[in-house]
Formats: structure tokens, C-alpha cells, sequence
């Protein structure tokens, strides 16, 4: 058989763009979202060790709203991610395999990680 008899992988011009195919991919972004995040958790940690001033200057950057939306975007992220694990969690036990609870199951979790971003980031600003 030469190079050009193979048959060639299916690409993804064969594939119908779907909801779970957009799940999946979020889940795997989020996750890098979330090794980038730690490292600022880990950056807040050495400013609240460095002291006082390392602390206020690490904070004014936080609190501005490039900082906001950064963390915004995190817990967005931490929710996402977690949400989609429970659906894994779900898919192990053998539950939802039918195309259509899949992807309602998948819109779900989309729209509750949002409304739980909004819930925590609500709560944050009126206890500050």
C-alpha cells in the first residue's frame, strides 16, 4: 500500500460542531485556566508573606477591573471544571449515555457554573 492509498483519519470538517464537543473542550481549557490561576494564588500567598506593602500593591492590582475579570474568569473556571467532573462522576456510574441528556446535562452545567460565579462574586462584594 503507498502513502497515498491509506484511508485518512476523520478530520474535523466530518464532524457536526455539537454542545459536547464544546464541553470537552472547555473542560480541558478550563483546566490550564486553572494551573494558570494557582500561580496567582501562589503569587497572593508570597505577597502576604513578603508583608504589609507587597500585600497593598498585590491587592490594588486585584481590585481593579482587569484584576476582577481575572478572577471573575477563574472561579468561572474552578466551577466549570468542577461541574464538568461530576458529570464524568455521572457518566462512570453509567447514567446519561443517551445524546440528548448528554447534552441537556452539558447546557446545564454550562448555565449552573455561570449562575454559581455570579452567586459567589455577589456574596463576595456584599460582605466587603
Amino acid at each position: 500500500m503507498t502513502p497515498q492509498e491509506r484511508p485518512l483519519s476523520p478530520h474535523l470538517q466530518v464532524y457536526r460542531w455539537s454542545i459536547l464537543m464544546t464541553s470537552s473542550i472547555l473542560h480541558r481549557m478550563t483546566g490550564v485556566g486553572l494551573a494558570l490561576g494557582f500561580l496567582l494564588l501562589v503569587v497572593w500567598l508570597a505577597c502576604l508573606a513578603s508583608g504589609p506593602e507587597a500585600y497593598a500593591a498585590f491587592m490594588g492590582y486585584a481590585s481593579c477591573y482587569l484584576g476582577l475579570a481575572l478572577l471573575f474568569f477563574i472561579t468561572w473556571a474552578l466551577m466549570h471544571h468542577m461541574l464538568s467532573g461530576v458529570r464524568h462522576l455521572i457518566w462512570d456510574v453509567g447514567l446519561n449515555f443517551d445524546p440528548a441528556k448528554a447534552t441537556m446535562m452539558a447546557l446545564a452545567m454550562a448555565v449552573i457554573a455561570f449562575v454559581l460565579t455570579l452567586v459567589i462574586f455577589a456574596a463576595g462584594f456584599a460582605a466587603s
